[in-house]
């Protein structure tokens, strides 16, 4: 049954025509509640929010697949424009971006240049651009260009993900470099050549990954929902005195919201992560295929707000 409803949120994600009827007509229902608005100015308001309640925060322009070097450069342009905000602001937030959306599809040079700028302007002002991970073809390229730029910038992360069966080479490598990551599930459909497709064998490889980062000294993103895996890091924590300013738990805007204050009550770091824009809806239902769970969080938060 699992597999079934991962399949058909995914394949809600992928159908170019809810996606055009949810960006014209169903964007001022998200705003707020799924979403932190249309644009990053009108997201600030819900930032500053988060921060008031103690949970730090990383924003992300929806929209990845660029396949246009003009679109890819007001990406770009957009992009540093949001960390030169964040500043002026003082908001406790980091950025995050796909590669795609910068040109990863167009030419390997184009998005060197682009996220170039973008990690200059970070450096400058001390915020954390994370690098997400996308599907599994773009894996090999993503983790190579964030060695290039964590080999000349500070302030860039990436995320790795515990249904690939590649992951924890990848992350013993990465290790050497002692970096930002964030560790989530996944929520590609990917073959079975790559990824593991029982819910059971990705949480077993979540939490050894988790324990596997901490060892190894990396400040590491826990991003989840998922409460018996949050208790697991917690007794890792726990059992090896790792300090609590080693990690921090991250959730998704408009889900978990008593859990992500009850986390900040207990003294954990918490990240929500706050996406804006009109190209909401494919975000969505990738969430809600990657765990059924948050189906009933969701649409508890459209109602509550």
């Amino acid at each position: 049954m699992e597999a079934i409803t991962k399949g058909f949120f995914l394949f809600l994600s992928n159908s170019r025509r809810l996606n055009q009827l949810a960006r014209t007509r169903g964007s001022g229902f998200a705003a707020g509640k799924i979403i932190g608005g249309m644009d990053f100015r009108s997201s600030i308001a819900c930032i500053k929010a988060l921060n008031a309640q103690g949970l730090s925060v990383t924003v992300d322009h929806l929209g990845e697949f660029v396949d246009s070097p003009a679109i890819a450069a007001e990406r770009t342009e957009e992009c540093i424009e949001t960390i030169k905000t964040i500043h002026d602001e003082g908001l406790d937030s980091h950025v995050s971006l796909k590669l795609t959306s910068l040109g990863l599809d167009i030419d390997r040079e184009l998005v060197v240049e682009n996220m170039t700028r973008i990690l200059e302007k970070a450096d400058q002002y001390g915020i954390m651009v994370t690098i997400d991970m996308e599907d599994f073809t773009r894996c090999q390229a993503t983790l190579e260009l964030f060695k290039q730029f964590k080999e000349q910038f500070e302030h860039v992360s990436t995320v790795l993900q515990a249904y690939l069966y590649r992951t924890e080479q990848d992350l013993a490598r990465l290790s050497k470099m002692k970096p930002f990551l964030r560790l989530v599930k996944g929520a590609y459909k990917e073959s079975a050549r790559h990824a593991f497709h029982n819910k059971a064998d990705v949480d077993t490889n979540y939490m050894k990954l988790i324990e596997q980062s901490l060892l190894a000294g990396n400040y590491t993103g826990i991003a989840t929902h998922d409460e018996n895996i949050i208790e697991f890091a917690k007794a890792v924590q726990r059992k090896h005195l790792i300090s609590m300013n080693q990690f921090e738990f991250q959730m998704l805007y408009g889900m978990r919201t008593n859990l992500q204050q009850e986390l900040v009550k207990q003294g954990y770091r918490v990240r929500v992560y706050v996406p804006y824009g009109r190209d909401w809806y494919g975000y969505f239902m990738r969430r809600l295929a990657e765990r059924p769970a948050n189906i009933s969080f969701a649409f508890k938060g459209f109602t509550q707000k």
